[in-house]
């Protein structure tokens, strides 16, 4: 298993130099991706705090923002579920399950679930609703390890099935996420950073029945017949993400922790986030954080609308009983939508 993480790293060496030529997104490109779903974030703690922390965030939560951190559990086995109102009434579900074994390293699953609820079916003859309704179903299930390297580096990589159905069509395709923490960097305590690449696969498409059309070749005796549209494969809205953090205790149980990262996204313009948290006694948390986009400034083609989320919020309370009980709740502004709202909860045995 130590020569995996090895290729890991030597991976991640790899695209981080290439990486100028892959992420190279923005502009004419924004928007072109799919399988955005891949980009909605979860769990209580990474949503409150802009999705920044890369550099530090432990255990099941990490499995979305920074696999490398699912070894930093602290509980043999840990069991997390969120559940978030999205825009324009969608939901999304999340759940995991992650557990450690001794001598080789952390393991952990996952889903993702998109609730869009029930649509009506519109035609050409029946535009205002033909009076069936359908539910796209948007699944995406991961399976995560993650080890240390040394006693200060861990490493990690999340390997993802993608699954999209609507009606008769659906596309399935698989993604990879790779990443690294280095805690105690440059012999400073609390001094973290952290690397991630997400969604590095292959193009996807969409097949099914829904795709058959019947046409007629008037020069030609052979009646109708059926076509088949080949619908054009989109890629992945893969991301890099480098990220630094800093943590210090003070007087009377507080904790303090700061963060920032910068995200490269190949498909949509990047983003430069900041973020805090502060506790007490490890069992109160406030959070907070903020994401802009630099293209608003030096960008004349940028429009402000893009960057639709700004300000996140939340707080968590830890419950040390048998089990140990983490629940949390997250706040992000949507400008011309509803705010999101987070709730989750993590069991630790």
């Amino acid at each position: 298993m130590k020569i995996f993480l090895k290729y890991t790293v030597l991976t991640l060496a790899v695209l981080l130099v290439l990486s100028a030529e892959i992420f190279a997104g923005g502009g004419r490109r924004n928007g072109t991706a799919g399988a955005q779903e891949l980009l909605i974030p979860v769990g209580g703690r990474g949503l409150s705090l802009n999705g920044s922390y890369i550099a530090g965030i432990e255990g099941s939560e990490a499995i979305y923002y920074n696999p490398a951190g699912l070894s930093l559990m602290n509980s043999s086995v840990e069991v997390l579920f969120s559940q978030m109102n999205y825009i324009a009434d969608i939901g999304v579900s999340y759940a995991v399950v992650a557990t450690q074994f001794e001598g080789f390293g952390a393991l952990g699953l996952s889903i993702k679930s998109i609730d869009f609820g029930d649509i009506p079916v519109t035609t050409v003859e029946a535009p205002q609703g033909t009076g069936s309704v359908f539910s796209p179903t948007y699944v995406t299930i991961g399976l995560t390890y993650s080890n240390y390297l040394t006693d200060r580096i861990s490493v990690g990589a999340n390997f993802k099935l993608i699954s999209e159905k609507i009606m008769r069509v659906s596309a399935t395709g698989f993604a990879f996420d790779a990443g690294v923490m280095y805690n105690g960097f440059a012999g400073l305590e609390g001094l973290k950073i952290g690397i991630v690449l997400r969604n590095l696969g292959p193009s996807m498409s969409f097949d099914g029945p829904d795709l058959l059309r019947v046409a007629e070749d008037p020069l030609s005796n052979r009646g109708f017949q059926y076509y088949q549209i080949d619908a054009a494969p989109f890629e992945l809205p893969s991301q890099l993400e480098l990220g630094i953090a800093y943590e210090r205790s003070f007087a009377n149980d507080i904790k303090g922790l700061v963060m920032t990262s910068f995200e490269n996204n190949n498909f949509s313009n990047d983003q430069y986030k900041l973020a805090a948290e502060f506790s007490y006694n490890d069992l109160v948390f406030l959070r907070g954080g903020y994401a802009f986009q630099p293209e608003a400034d030096d960008n004349p083609s940028f429009e402000d609308e893009e960057n639709i989320f700004g300000v996140t919020l939340g707080a968590g309370v830890k419950l040390k009983t048998a089990l140990d009980i983490t629940v949390d709740y997250a706040y992000r502004f949507a400008r011309f939508f509803d705010a999101n709202h987070l709730f989750a909860v993590k069991l630790g045995f």
